[in-house]
């Protein structure tokens, strides 16, 4: 049975989107307590697909996630205008280029190793 629907936890999670089968699947909004909000595709109850997670210190990932995970293409912008643009692998960078606010390139990853220019 797939429909739309909101659940809350009891530790206070909410979520807004379409349910499968009793569970968080296909596109949704998931506000979590600390004021973190994930806006985006869930398979499985977890994040899965495309999906913006914004954190309540500013920090914001745009792209790909698989297993609730980052992982994909996608970019993370941090609350002082640094951002991270390139591949993640289970919620880490992994091969990408680190920028500065003027678009600057401080770093790269490669394989997941931060290399300094």
């Amino acid at each position: 049975v797939k429909g739309q629907g909101i659940e809350i936890s009891t530790d206070g999670e909410k979520y807004k989107g379409e349910l499968k089968d009793g569970g968080q699947d296909g596109q949704g909004t998931w506000n979590l307590p600390d004021g973190e909000k994930y806006v985006g595709e869930f398979k499985g109850g977890v994040p899965n697909g495309q999906g913006t997670l914004t954190s309540p210190d500013g920090d914001k990932y745009e792209g790909e996630w698989k297993d609730g995970f980052r992982h994909g293409q996608g970019t993370l912008t941090f609350p002082d205008g640094d951002k991270y643009v390139g591949e993640h692998k289970d919620g880490n960078k992994w091969t990408g280029t680190y920028y500065d606010k003027d678009r600057e390139i401080i770093g790269k990853f490669v394989n997941g190793k931060r290399i300094k220019q």
